[in-house]
């Protein structure tokens, strides 16, 4: 429901030609990004977080 809406905003806004013509962008960036987070996300450690989490361990 929420693509479709959004596919006719882009339609009656642009046309159809320039609609389609966005839609199609390459998104090399968007994969660029993907990989920077998960890149960042190896780097974590999940001790801290489980830490916390245990008995007796630090809570907000």
């Amino acid at each position: 429901m929420v693509i479709q809406k959004g596919v006719e905003l882009l339609m009656n806004g642009l046309g159809p030609l320039e609609a389609i013509r966005f839609l199609n962008l390459p998104r090399e960036k968007r994969l660029d990004s993907v990989k920077q987070h998960r890149e960042w996300q190896a780097h974590l450690s999940k001790e801290p977080f489980f830490d916390d989490e245990k008995p007796g361990g630090v809570s907000p």
